[in-house]
């Protein structure tokens, strides 16, 4: 095995993604052809690292495969300090789901597509509470241990478990078959999954036998597509939505939907929550991947940790000390690389992106989805934002509502970035409306110091300091953010400046945000009920709010006068509303929003209070939606 360059092998190493641990690597020094060489153990080493992608070490080789340090003598060793920066961003890759089906050999997937086959009684690729539990009982496991393998299979907590996870669940019945003490660390060991024998499952062949049905792609089965393509019906008409069934309902996701159309979505009708608060939800925005945005100003590192988390630039990309990108750019998975305009983007009914169109074309025009395949995307989109201005008439000159669009993308999100650099500590007066507007989304705020390597400790201490002083000013709360301190590019630590200290501490740092990362698509469907409640109260709030002003409006003289006075005293009317339905203050909307919103509306024509939809939204909450996480809860508990 041998390397044009050290330069070659540092690169390759990186592509490798090895576990977290500084790795020790010696070489030897061949005159005879002038290159680097591993030798012995060393060899095997390299060969087993360097096996997961033949194919990009190859591009990589050719790039950098041109100078030789032809220094020193034959035998010579040079010792090579693999930086901790990258070692650990390979393990976001393995998701469960992801990690099974690509270490599953072909053979076994088709018998466990047979399999899958029977298990789903009613064929519509999601292996539910009651199918698992008659299959999985043929495995005579206990049932503690087949309350630990459904609990480890659907990790996302969607209700149901897919051909994939599926796999996953066979694979575990396999290895506590075999002895093994269950964990979640267990997907993640070293144990040759591709050649792992399928469990034994005591009358599964008669079933197999009687079992006659066209086979369908493993791929296929269970995909989201095919998952939602029943439910997404339901968005197309109020009548369909009626007549959906409670057996229609197979997953956590589906029963949101189907109570959002049936007893949340009239009351948003009914008193326009759509026109003040947000648009009307649909198909893709219950099925969407959860989304990663990233804020800050310019050059603080933002499209650049993307790049370092995907360990490849995507389509569109800029880097650069000026403010380089100047659009919202989406990140997703896709079949080829590719950017799609924002107009475009806008109309299709598969993405979650139709709300943006309020904020006109001007935005549109400045807003595009990047396209790429990768693992990671598979399961997580990014948001990549333009540098938050400091000036205040760059400000201005901006052609759509900065502030509205991050707003809007901060309800949607799973995760909020803000990302700072140790040169750039104070927050502009756009960058504190910027912070202001994500109010209500304080639990997926985390806050990342980049480029900490270019102090030392000292004057990181310093910074650090400063930075939380600023923070303090803007953020109107009492907790404690959390903060990540690091240098998330792809160029190792500078050691000189951070010390052996502030290098330990920026790999506890990246350790820490990596595992933030990774549990965000298995707390995606978690994310999508609080989400879901959150929008039910707060359309309740609305309609109370709506039908007080319409009740205060006259019946037949001076509505101008009135109306007016009701806008002015705004705060009067919320405190009115607030005291006479017991509501918690924090759960108001911003009084000046609002009043420029209702600016705009003729009071009169606002409906009146109909306390029958009230209920109707306070039964989904206190009844419905318990019952369904009921329902979809581990089928063992």
């Amino acid at each position: 095995m041998t390397w044009n360059d050290l330069e070659t092998f540092e690169k390759c190493f990186e592509l490798a993604l090895m576990k977290r641990k500084v790795l020790e690597a010696f070489f030897d020094y061949d005159l005879g052809t002038g290159r680097w060489c591993l030798i012995g153990e060393n060899q095997k080493l390299g060969v087993q690292y360097f096996s997961w992608h033949v194919g990009r070490i190859s591009q990589i080789t050719q790039r950098f495969g041109a100078s030789h340090d032809k220094q020193g003598a034959k035998g010579q060793k040079k010792y090579l300090d693999c930086s901790f920066q990258l070692s650990n961003v390979g393990e976001i890759w393995k998701f469960g789901d992801f990690a099974s089906i690509s270490r599953c050999s072909a053979e076994h997937q088709k018998i466990y597509k047979d399999w899958f086959s029977v298990a789903d009684s009613d064929g519509d690729g999601r292996l539910t509470g009651g199918d698992a539990t008659n299959f999985f009982v043929m495995s005579n496991l206990s049932r503690p241990d087949l309350k630990q393998v459904w609990a480890i299979a659907d990790s996302r907590r969607q209700g149901f478990l897919g051909f994939k996870e599926f796999i996953t669940a066979m694979q575990l019945i396999s290895m506590a078959q075999a002895g093994h003490t269950l964990s979640g660390d267990l997907l993640n060991s070293d144990v040759d999954y591709e050649n792992l024998k399928p469990p034994v499952m005591d009358g599964l062949d008669v079933l197999l036998a009687k079992k006659k049905r066209p086979k369908s792609d493993p791929e296929t089965n269970g995909n989201p597509e095919v998952q939602t393509s029943s439910s997404s019906s339901w968005f197309t008409s109020s009548k369909s939505a009626k007549k959906v069934p409670l057996t229609a309902v197979t997953s956590i996701i589906d029963g949101l939907k189907k109570l959002y159309i049936q007893k949340l979505k009239p009351l948003e009708v009914t008193y326009q929550f759509n026109d003040f608060v947000s648009p009307l939800l649909t198909n893709s925005d219950f099925d969407a991947k959860p989304m990663v945005m990233l804020l800050g100003q310019y050059s603080t590192g933002k499209t650049t940790f993307i790049k370092h988390l995907l360990r490849s630039s995507y389509p569109g990309a800029h880097i650069g000390p000026e403010p380089t990108t100047d659009r919202f750019v989406v990140v997703m998975n896709g079949p080829d690389e590719r950017s799609i305009p924002g107009n475009t983007v806008a109309v299709q009914a598969d993405m979650p992106y139709s709300g943006l169109t309020n904020f006109g074309t001007a935005f549109l025009s400045k807003f595009e989805c990047s396209q790429m395949p990768h693992p990671l995307l598979e399961h997580i989109t990014f948001v990549d934002t333009p540098g938050v201005l400091s000036g205040e008439k760059q400000r201005t000159q901006r052609s759509y509502d900065f502030t509205g669009v991050t707003s809007w993308f901060a309800s949607k999100c799973d995760l909020i970035l803000l990302l700072f650099d140790p040169h750039k500590l104070d927050i502009s007066d756009e960058f504190k409306r910027v912070i202001s507007s994500l109010r209500g989304n304080d639990d997926k705020i985390r806050v990342v110091l980049n480029k900490a390597d270019q102090v030392d400790t000292q004057q990181l201490m310093r910074v650090y300091g400063a930075l939380m002083w600023s923070l303090g000013k803007v953020l109107n709360t009492p907790e404690v953010m959390r903060v990540y301190i690091g240098s998330f590019n792809d160029k190792p630590i500078n050691r000189v400046t951070a010390g052996p200290i502030g290098t330990e501490l920026f790999e506890k740092e990246q350790d820490d945000l990596l595992a933030d990362l990774k549990d965000i698509p298995k707390k995606a469907c978690d994310r999508r009920i609080n989400e879901f409640v959150k929008r039910a109260r707060a359309a309740k709030i609305h309609a109370f709010i709506i039908s007080h002003l319409k009740k205060e409006m006259p019946a037949m003289m001076g509505k101008a006068k009135t109306q007016q006075k009701l806008i002015d005293n705004l705060e009067d009317v919320f405190a009115k509303v607030q005291r006479e339905h017991h509501l918690p203050a924090g759960d108001f909307p911003y009084v000046e929003s609002f009043r420029e919103r209702l600016s705009g509306y003729n009071l009169d024509k606002f409906e009146k209070l109909k306390p029958k939809m009230i209920q109707t939204v306070d039964d989904m909450l206190g009844y419905d939606i318990p019952d369904l996480l009921k329902n979809f809860r581990n089928p063992y508990d």
